[in-house]
């Protein structure tokens, strides 16, 4: 029996079996490419623009964010996406800009984690329909009992095989999606640590160059000033 003949004689499950193998080759594909693009290390971003805010403010980094990424032919990162958000949200207070990181991060999430569960769920599916045609052709082998009293070993085997194939498809399905799915998000993970990394260093950025500021006011006070009356006495 060659391999056209196994498949043909394993049953209808076994073609839900290679549609679901066909998704989940797809998506895991189609995943990977996604987050190859989106997998480019923020630390020079993030850098140049806490260097920036730090020297010209944040509408300043803002521009040059904004202009590096009209120079760039790749996809904007997450960690990018969510530094463009709090900065342009940096005027109107830090509470603001964290509560702006905050809704780009959730949406960078759904982008970062779109397919994954629908991966984890095939790799539950397919063992399930491994085993229900497993039953199927159990139950085909024991039926051949009720109609010969003495059922020749072809007889059995179509059913015997047709059980096997099944259970072997339905492993082979789960497998491929476990491990795609493990891949995928360890990949996703380490991209949504440039994302969390910009959220709680981004209001830190904010509040210096206003601490730093007032203590240039209070060292440029005059001498009289700042010691008050102590001095007054000394004149």
């Amino acid at each position: 029996m060659n391999l056209f003949q196994l498949v043909t004689s394993a049953g209808p499950l076994l073609w839900v079996l290679l549609l679901l193998s066909l998704y989940v080759v797809y998506t895991a594909a189609l995943r990977f490419q996604v987050l190859g693009r989106l997998a480019a290390s923020p630390d020079a971003t993030i850098e140049r623009a806490r260097a920036t805010t730090a020297e010209s403010g944040p509408a300043a980094a803002l521009a040059e964010l904004d202009r590096a990424n009209s120079d760039r032919a790749s996809t904007p990162t997450p960690a990018a996406t969510v530094l463009r958000a709090g900065l342009g949200r940096a005027d109107r207070g830090s509470d603001a800009a964290v509560g702006a990181m905050n809704s780009a991060v959730l949406a960078e999430d759904a982008r970062l984690y779109t397919g994954i569960q629908a991966l984890g769920t095939a790799a539950q599916i397919g063992p399930l329909l491994g085993l229900l045609g497993t039953v199927i052709g159990m139950v085909r082998s024991f039926l051949v009992f009720s109609q010969t009293s003495s059922p020749t070993t072809a007889q059995l085997a179509t059913g015997i095989s047709e059980a096997l194939v099944n259970t072997g498809a339905g492993l082979i399905v789960a497998i491929v999606a476990y491990v795609a799915r493990g891949a995928l998000k360890a990949r996703a993970d380490r991209i949504a640590v440039g994302m969390e990394r910009v959220r709680e260093e981004l209001p830190g950025w904010l509040t210096r160059p206003a601490q730093t500021q007032a203590q240039a006011q209070v060292q440029g006070r005059p001498l009289d000033f700042e010691f008050g009356t102590d001095t007054v006495g000394r004149r």
